[in-house]
């Protein structure tokens, strides 16, 4: 009989750590599979590049003290598998590596930080502009949202809204609903373009205060008060039906 090739081979769903704690920078895990993709671990507090959002970056700890630059995080091929994807001149420490081999995953935890504030602060700007969303970037340097509808935006009034709602410190969380829920209510999702992952029978709602309420795979913050300073940075006609929110950190 054949013999199947690593490419034949399906990794298990990694565990997402993420999902339940956004804060947690680091882990203990296994090495499942090193190729030329990357490195997947059984367990992860790497967010995998989705939803809008960039995936993380920062390093693996090896036990003999080497690290492993990781640039960015991609979902991959088989469902639930994570794929952390090394730095171009990681080749020589790579080839190390074994499956079975434990090492120690950190995230870079700035980076990570601002991808959270961001992500909150699109959040709280679709409170504020009640129209389905066609489009999210969220990046460490900006966050942007394309809204479909063809009524003018105002970037004072939209930044003066979103500072009303980042000092009311609306507390944020997630909890998980069925599949069945979501469906019973289908205005909760506000996307156009990303849909709610189905499939594993239960889909994660993030809840901001009575601010907001709408299905997000994403990491956030604790708190509206923690997303600091963001401010409106530009608006643009994308097209008849497409108006783009650009938000920056306030200098």
């Amino acid at each position: 009989m054949e013999k199947p090739s690593s490419n034949d081979l399906v990794s298990p769903p990694t565990e997402e750590l993420f999902r339940e704690d956004s804060r947690l920078t680091e882990c203990v895990a296994r090495i499942v599979a090193v190729d030329e993709r990357g490195v997947r671990l059984d367990r992860t507090v790497f967010y995998p590049q989705g939803g809008g959002q960039a995936g993380d970056a920062g390093e693996l700890l090896l036990a003999d003290g080497t690290r492993i630059a990781i640039a960015d995080t991609r979902k991959g091929d088989a469902a639930g598998e994570i794929v952390h994807v090394p730095a171009a001149e990681q080749s020589a420490a790579l080839a190390q590596l074994r499956p079975g081999d434990t090492v120690r995953a950190r995230i870079d935890w700035e980076r990570r930080h601002r991808h959270m504030r961001f992500h909150t602060a699109t959040h709280l700007l679709c409170a504020l502009v009640p129209h389905p969303v066609d489009g999210c970037s969220i990046t460490a340097g900006y966050a942007r949202l394309d809204f479909h509808m063809n009524e003018p935006l105002d970037k004072e009034t939209l930044t003066a809204g979103i500072a009303r709602l980042v000092a009311a410190a609306h507390p944020v969380r997630h909890r998980w609903i069925a599949d069945a829920e979501l469906d019973a209510d289908p205005s909760l999702v506000r996307s156009m373009s990303v849909q709610p992952p189905r499939g594993s029978g239960r889909v994660r709602l993030l809840e901001i205060g009575d601010v907001d309420l709408q299905p997000c795979g994403g990491t956030h913050v604790a708190n509206t008060s923690e997303v600091g300073a963001v401010v409106v940075t530009k608006i643009e006609k994308k097209s008849a039906m497409t108006r783009r929110v650009v938000l920056g950190f306030a200098a």
